[in-house]
């Protein structure tokens, strides 16, 4: 039997998962994060790092910057993309949703329908990028690990995110998708 064809490779790749399996999986990956590197799941601040490691290829001193004052921070400018965990879990992060989505034959690059679909795009992820930074994290840092953790910025970061969505839905459909 061709392995592509067989019921468990359509049950796993193929259908939906459960949203309890769902949220098991998320939970045995945080519990798991946790223990290697001794803090929550997080996202944005190695994005910032990567930014940083790039500008310090081309000649710039962030090591001055505020952001990079902090022991943390600044001990993450001495390392690389592959001796930081942020960074490692991030490639995983991408390769993984990458591998998912051509083991379910997801994959496809679409075509922009409008020039005003393209300025929607561009808006909401510069928004998305700034709104993530300045509320320390996207929704794993901010709100999945934020709640996991019992932290109250994450409950309030919940009830923002829900309300930026239905807001910025209404704006979508009323705006860029005419």
């Amino acid at each position: 039997m061709n392995l592509i064809n067989s019921p468990w490779y359509k049950r796993i790749f193929k259908d939906a998962w459960s949203y309890w399996t769902g949220a098991i999986l998320l939970a045995t990956l945080n519990t798991a994060m946790v223990a290697i590197s001794g803090k929550g799941w997080g996202v944005t601040t190695t994005f910032a790092y990567w930014g940083a490691w790039i500008l310090q290829l081309f000649g710039a001193d962030v090591s001055g910057w505020n952001f990079f004052q902090l022991e943390a921070n600044s001990k993450a400018l001495g390392q690389s993309v592959f001796t930081n965990t942020g960074s490692v879990q991030n490639i995983g992060i991408i390769v993984g949703a990458l591998l998912a989505t051509l083991l379910a034959s997801q994959f496809k690059i679409k075509k922009l329908k409008s020039y005003k679909q393209f300025i929607a795009a561009a808006l909401g992820g510069l928004l998305m990028g700034y709104g993530a930074r300045i509320a320390f994290g996207c929704n794993i840092g901010a709100f999945f690990s934020g709640i996991a953790s019992m932290s109250v910025h994450g409950w309030v970061y919940a009830i923002f995110i829900f309300l930026g969505a239905w807001i910025g839905s209404k704006l979508l459909v009323r705006y860029f998708m005419t």
